[in-house]
């Protein structure tokens, strides 16, 4: 017989088995909705993205807005819708509807990956509340009928970071080279991630202080390197030059302009390279509009990536997944929240879950260096919603403590229940 322990543990099993339940129906019909009730736009990159793809195919030449081969950007997208314009016949058939219904079941296993990764730091209750926040976060929605690089990428990255929390866990080779193979997939769709390799281990370091870390790291490294192989190997034929990741300058070069105003004149820009451009700029602006320009390599460039969400290529009618609330409110409270979570995590971050606030932190400074857009937060949101719905849960336990007046009952105790261990019970 069931002792009643086991009973009640068994009905909060079903409890939770039924909102996740719940929770993907209303994600599934919030996307599948949002696909047949809107006009899609197309954004400048996808009608590019789609000559290089017909052009590919065609002609057999991988070259992005070219006809001679290049590595402007990395294959991983250009591929994936290679792949769907094969299957749909892309000469008699339009192959985008295809390409947003299969990014819906890409937006659905990311949001399996949120859960599994909220759930392994801070127990079911945080998991249910992140997969909740992630099912009705606009963005997450919207983007599925874009023809862009966002849903895939952010698929391996929750994955690469998964992964990785698993090596850090288990401290085992074969998840190192997993982890890194993610890593190689997500370089081959947004090249700017290959830099977390670094500080994500330096991090672990420095927090278990042990010898293993550079071994694996090492097999990260080489997981990568193995899936990277190919583009690399094709370049150097091609190109007769090493590219690992893109030779695309446009961000960097982009970027050097204050508030986006690409006419002021600063520097000559006749017969000159983006790159010569862009460093001429980045000299004459330091030194002769200083305050300009290092408010706008800080706070001016963090505004214009995190102050709105990710809008997706656009549509029309507007598509309203939270009716109730203004657009952009619930964008605004994540991002606030975020604040709080980074300096709870600078206060105790030897846990796991400082991975989460390493990666954001990371990916926020590597934004200054280029141009700022709105979608660029879209691949970190996940790991935000994460730390937040960790830091909510730990608030209400710790309000409900203080109601209640239980002894040493304070926020940091919280946040403490809120992130299990990784060898406890509650991740496995």
């Amino acid at each position: 017989m069931l002792t009643r322990s086991n009973r009640i543990h068994q009905s909060k099993s079903w409890i939770t088995i039924a909102l996740i339940v719940l929770i993907f129906a209303l994600a599934t019909f919030l996307r599948i909705d949002f696909l047949v009730s809107v006009n899609h736009k197309v954004t400048h990159d996808s009608v590019h993205y789609d000559a290089m793809v017909r052009q590919l195919l065609e002609k057999g030449v991988y070259a992005y807005k070219d006809t001679e081969p290049n590595a402007k950007v990395t294959p991983g997208y250009p591929l994936f819708m290679a792949a769907i314009y094969k299957l749909v016949d892309y000469e008699h058939n339009d192959p985008f509807p295809t390409i947003r219904y299969t990014q819906v079941v890409i937006s659905l296993i990311t949001l399996w990956l949120l859960y599994c990764i909220a759930k392994r730091l801070g127990g079911t209750k945080v998991g249910l509340v992140a997969l909740f926040i992630g099912a009705i976060y606009p963005s997450f929605v919207w983007s599925n009928g874009a023809i862009l690089t966002e849903t895939l990428a952010t698929l391996f990255f929750m994955t690469f970071v998964y992964l990785q929390l698993i090596v850090f866990e288990k401290k085992t080779r074969t998840y190192a080279v997993l982890s890194g193979a993610a890593m190689g997939l997500l370089v081959l769709t947004r090249p700017e991630f290959l830099i977390l390799l670094l500080p994500i281990y330096v991090f672990y370091f420095l927090w278990k202080r042990e010898k293993q870390t550079l071994k694996l790291l090492l097999f990260t490294v080489i997981g990568t390197s193995v899936v990277l192989s190919p583009w690399v190997i094709r370049n150097m034929i091609s190109l007769n030059e090493v590219v690992v990741a893109s030779t695309q300058v446009n961000p960097f070069h982009a970027g050097t302009y204050p508030n986006k105003n690409y006419e002021d004149g600063l520097v000559d820009r006749k017969g000159k390279t983006q790159m010569e451009i862009a460093k001429e700029r980045l000299k004459v602006g330091f030194t002769e509009h200083t305050w300009e320009f290092t408010k706008w390599y800080t706070y001016g460039k963090l505004k214009h990536t995190y102050a709105r969400m990710y809008f997706g290529s656009g549509h029309d009618p507007l598509y309203p997944v939270i009716p109730f609330l203004p657009r952009n409110l619930l964008h605004q409270v994540l991002i606030f929240m975020t604040l709080i979570a980074l300096f709870m995590q600078a206060r105790k971050w030897r846990q796991p879950a400082t991975l989460l606030g390493v990666i954001v932190v990371t990916m926020s400074i590597v934004r200054l260096a280029f141009i700022p857009e709105f979608r660029y937060n879209y691949t970190v949101m996940p790991f935000i919603i994460i730390m937040d719905s960790m830091v909510g849960v730990a608030m209400v336990r710790w309000l409900i403590a203080r109601y209640h007046k239980l002894p040493d009952s304070n926020i940091e105790r919280s946040v403490d229940d809120a992130q299990p261990s990784p060898s406890s019970p509650s991740q496995t």
